[in-house]
């Protein structure tokens, strides 16, 4: 590992932005730190585990019980849904929410960008493993920048002859103060799915009182977590994506997630930037999809 980062730190490094560092578990990451917040990124999964804007508590939610091991998922932060969300659709045996989330991820390349941000760009491309997995030739990018907002976007990139169709998420999951005090805006009037039941009309704010694990149909609007126990709001803005997930345990499936703390459900809601089975994705060959969170807090 110390040879893996001196390595990394040789050619990616950049002072007073970001270097390569042992993470959770032993694991690679990009740590950054700069004028606006701080953020971490893991090379498993190219996933987000931290963003914390300077002077504001920390946005994502990482869970003290989480797998930090290659080959299993991370609980909390940003996780990479591809190239199908949830379940596969034709083999239950499949990994759930696909393999990126749980493959090591290459560094492309990291830069200074406007406004004195910091971006890490992370690649994945298809091999005899995941192959096995998807029949199909792919190049991913996982592009994150830390500035006064967080972006994170996943490009998604067809090089082979024939099109094919992917589902896919930015399952970003938001530290809250107490989950039943919030109220999440921007899907009133928008029609969800839950638990395989008819589509149901959302009216007003969502509240959080119970399990929810809803799928809001055909939007591309952007929400905003009002969150009165810690005064501020969380805002995120998406574009590629026409399906927003909204997701919370709640106590018993908490329980029965060995990677979740029992109590852990009560400081964190999940807001995802999505393309579900109900809006999947095609790619033509030579073509690409872009797939993009941008998260911003501010104090309320």
């Amino acid at each position: 590992m110390e040879g893996t980062l001196d390595a990394l730190n040789a050619r990616f490094a950049i002072s007073d932005h970001v270097s390569f560092k042992v993470g959770p578990g032993g694991l690679p990451v990009a740590a950054i730190n700069n004028a606006h917040a701080s953020g971490t990124v893991a090379l498993l999964g190219g996933h987000v585990l931290a963003f914390q804007p300077h002077g504001h508590e920390r946005v994502l939610w990482l869970s003290r019980c989480s797998n930090f091991e290659v080959g299993r998922p991370i609980r909390g932060g940003i996780p990479v849904c591809w190239p199908w969300f949830g379940g596969h659709p034709e083999d239950p045996g499949k990994p759930f929410h696909g393999f990126a989330r749980t493959a090591l991820w290459s560094v492309i390349g990291t830069e200074v960008v406007a406004h004195d941000a910091t971006q890490v760009r992370l690649g994945l491309a298809d091999d005899e493993r995941t192959r096995g997995l998807w029949p199909h030739s792919f190049q991913l990018q996982i592009v994150t920048t830390v500035g006064p907002e967080l972006r994170v976007e996943l490009v998604v990139r067809n090089p082979g002859e024939e099109a094919w169709t992917c589902t896919g998420a930015l399952h970003t999951y938001l530290h809250v103060s107490a989950v039943t005090e919030i109220a999440i805006h921007g899907l009133d009037g928008c029609y969800y799915v839950e638990d395989g039941s008819g589509r149901k009309l959302q009216r007003g704010a969502i509240t959080i009182e119970s399990e929810v694990d809803r799928v809001y149909l055909d939007t591309t609007a952007p929400c905003t977590i009002e969150d009165p126990g810690l005064s501020r709001r969380i805002h995120i803005a998406k574009s590629g994506s026409r399906s927003t997930v909204v997701w919370n345990p709640w106590v018993e499936k908490a329980r029965r997630l060995e990677d979740f703390g029992d109590q852990e459900y009560g400081g964190m809601v999940c807001v995802e930037t999505a393309n579900t089975r109900e809006a999947p994705v095609t790619v033509p060959p030579a073509g690409e999809h872009r797939l993009r969170a941008v998260i911003s807090v501010e104090h309320a």
